[in-house]
């Protein structure tokens, strides 16, 4: 019965979870239907960007690292991610020396830069 039990309240925290993970996660950056921006953040740090989160106004978390596996934005340079227009929180770290965070609002048809000191 026990274990019956145990597998029971897996169960219901995994559907639980299921409908919120776009509030951890940070949701798509595109979301279907709506027009179009772009956020690019432009490294100024001095050193390489290792992290970028991004996520909705309306999540949790700052979510999770938006940069493809493998990939840093080097000092000097930048990185274009195509987003929903509306309202969204932005952090960017370098490890070993801090992070920026901000909330923007991207424009349809724009590219709002975020520079991260």
């Amino acid at each position: 019965m026990r274990k019956v039990r145990t597998v029971a309240i897996a169960v219901g925290a995994v559907i639980a979870l299921t409908g919120c993970a776009d509030l951890v996660t940070g949701g798509p950056l595109i979301r279907p239907g709506e027009p179009q921006g772009a956020i690019r953040i432009v490294n100024t740090t001095g050193g390489r960007l290792d992290a970028v989160l991004i996520s909705a106004c309306s999540a949790s978390t700052y979510g999770l690292n938006r940069l493809p596996s493998g990939t840093a934005i080097p000092n000097g340079g930048s990185y274009d991610f195509a987003v929903s227009a509306g309202c969204w929180d932005i952090a960017g770290g370098t490890i070993g020396v801090g992070d920026a965070r901000g909330r923007v609002q991207v424009p349809a048809g724009r590219v709002f830069t975020f520079r991260i000191y």
